[in-house]
């Protein structure tokens, strides 16, 4: 095998990966969101969600679609944005995760 066909097996196998890194983002994206409305709880702007999905789904990128390092952070971003409305409103805002439970002892 040659220098340039290897290049481009590696650049290929590369992109494929960064692809699938970025589909199973997505999906990992839309089940918290799904989760969350069916929980009752805020998802967050629902533009930041449609906005990630697009961002990958359309050609126009910052950096060229075989490195969907770009898409990837995008659709982080949004999942990030997702979950912290639940840290901030989802527990009461004396408890931090891990601790125990306030004790009555007036009681």
């Amino acid at each position: 095998m040659d220098t340039t066909t290897m290049v481009i097996a590696v650049a290929v196998t590369l992109a494929a990966v960064l692809l699938g890194l970025a589909v199973a983002v997505l999906v990992r994206l839309v089940r918290t969101r799904r989760e969350l409305r069916r929980a009752g709880l805020p998802t967050g702007p629902r533009w930041v969600f449609w906005g990630a999905v697009l961002y990958l789904v359309l050609p126009a990128d910052l950096v060229p679609d075989p490195v969907y390092l770009d898409d990837i952070g995008v659709l982080l971003l949004a999942l990030r944005t997702l979950r912290s409305p639940v840290g901030e409103r989802g527990r009461p805002p004396d408890r931090r995760p891990g601790a125990s439970p306030p004790h009555d002892y007036a009681a």
